[in-house]
């Protein structure tokens, strides 16, 4: 189900919850409302849905990706980046690395790692920010 884009700054500012398996259901409407928003938005976290849980998803190099509970355990290369985002208006100025090394839940619930570099790695990080509650 495509879910409306949450722009309440109060609740975009809290932490998000581990999510568990009873959240693919949320991970699926996240998917749907990406999709949706295809046009002008590369990823998405839960919070942006109005759900407060460490689900992110978003464009693998053409490929939609999910990720639940994602943890950034290394970070290389930082960089300034203007960036922006469909829950705020304009864009803002943050700092990225070119390098990232996460940990996550697949949509199994299994650990996982994986390094990504640039753009898909700038994204993610925007994410992981959102499920911190990070306001770029």
């Amino acid at each position: 189900m495509v879910r409306e884009i949450m722009k309440d700054v109060a609740f975009l500012s809290q932490k998000a919850e581990p999510a568990t398996p009873e959240d693919l259901p949320i991970a699926a409407d996240l998917l749907e409302t990406l999709q949706a928003h295809q046009a002008g938005c590369v990823g998405m976290a839960a919070n942006m849905i109005g759900v407060n849980k460490r689900i992110i998803a978003f464009d693998n190099e053409g490929k939609y990706m999910l990720m639940f509970n994602p943890e950034i355990i290394k970070r290389s290369e930082p960089y300034e980046a203007e960036e922006g985002c469909l829950s705020l208006t304009g864009t803002r100025r943050t700092k990225r690395w070119k390098s990232i090394k996460v940990q996550y839940q697949n949509e199994k619930f299994q650990t996982r790692c994986k390094t990504f570099t640039g753009w898909t790695a700038q994204i993610i990080q925007h994410e992981i920010d959102h499920c911190e509650g990070i306001i770029i």
